[in-house]
């Protein structure tokens, strides 16, 4: 298997890229290209000590940054690293991309570059959520503010995909983010979609467990949670933000007294599980699906844990085979 990491994109990049590269070659091995500046990026190899590596390098002198216009970016600047990244993508070079850089731009250029598996609308962004059980799978998450029911749809079937093919749940539940459990809550959209997975799960191609509340996805109450991209993302900065608040009250909390101070030396290792399980470093990243090939977004802030944790995500995905299982379901999932 053949890795393309854009490494010049991201708010670490190229140091943390190009070093969590090294970490995943050395971890998992397969091949991998660095595309992005050269003398930069094997000045970096060097003082990783990566000579042995299976790591080759492909010349980009440009970089998209997090203040281009989003649908213009690819197009506008074909020689950065992203741009360069996804044609190699597009003719074969490799067989995963993973880039850290603006996610508009990746969704616009893995669109009009890589193209849609046939017959699916739009592509979703799905990052995964912190919940009582491990993590909930939010489809979509900012990539499409306004949908059909057709598009959530679509979100069903592909997030299930992933849940059982590259996280391993069998038959993954499938909720519909409402504003009640009732199956006569919610506008149009949702009351129109409500019913295209009612019929999908009927059937048996999904398990749909019908309308869940945003209080009650992080209780656990399904693996997929479908919404339109506006709302999922607001859902998932709220969810980022009241993480990183409570994981500041309670650090402030320890620090009171040296009475607190040393209660924290006794739940340290239980704190160190919640940390984890919150920490973007070990999500990784998140795939657009319904691409045509596996491409991987990993946050803007990655570090080179991040970057290693997502270079394992995109072989998990192309090992899984999810966009064969989008083309081989794509009769089930257009109106």
């Amino acid at each position: 298997m053949k890795l393309i990491i854009d490494a010049m994109s991201g708010d670490n990049a190229p140091e943390a890229i190009v070093s969590g590269c090294v970490m995943a070659a050395r971890e998992f091995g397969q091949e991998y290209i660095l595309v992005g500046k050269e003398d930069t990026i094997r000045g970096l190899l060097e003082q990783e000590k990566a000579a042995d590596l299976p790591i080759s390098v492909y010349h980009a002198d440009d970089v998209i940054d997090m203040h281009d216009d989003p649908a213009t970016a690819v197009r506008r600047k074909k020689n950065a690293s992203m741009s360069v990244a996804l044609r190699l993508l597009r003719d074969g070079e490799g067989d995963a991309m993973v880039s850290a850089g603006n996610t508009g731009a990746m969704l616009s250029g893995a669109t009009l570059v890589v193209k849609r598996v046939k017959g699916i609308r739009r592509a979703a962004l799905p990052p995964m959520l912190p919940c009582k059980n491990g993590h909930v799978l939010l489809v979509d998450a900012g990539a499409n503010t306004e949908c059909t029911p057709e598009y959530l749809l679509q979100f069903a079937y592909m997030g299930s995909f992933y849940m059982e093919k590259v996280m391993g749940i069998k038959s993954p539940r499938v909720g519909l983010v409402n504003n009640g459990a009732e199956d006569t809550k919610g506008d149009p959209l949702r009351k129109e979609a409500y019913q295209l997975l009612k019929e999908a799960g009927d059937a048996g191609r999904i398990h749909f467990v019908g309308n869940v509340e945003g209080s009650d996805v992080p209780k656990g109450v399904c693996d997929v949670a479908v919404t339109d991209g506006f709302t999922g993302n607001v859902m998932l900065k709220t969810v980022e933000g009241v993480a990183s608040f409570l994981m500041g009250e309670i650090k402030n909390l320890f620090l009171t007294n040296t009475r607190t101070k040393l209660a924290y030396l006794l739940v340290k290792p239980a704190m160190g599980g919640l940390k984890k399980l919150l920490s973007t470093s070990e999500v990784g990243g998140a795939p657009f699906l319904g691409i045509s090939k596996p491409v991987f977004k990993a946050h803007g802030s990655s570090d080179a844990r991040a970057i290693r944790s997502a270079v394992k995500q995109a072989m998990d995905f192309v090992n899984a085979d999810v966009v064969g299982e989008i083309e081989r379901n794509i009769d089930h999932m257009t109106l």
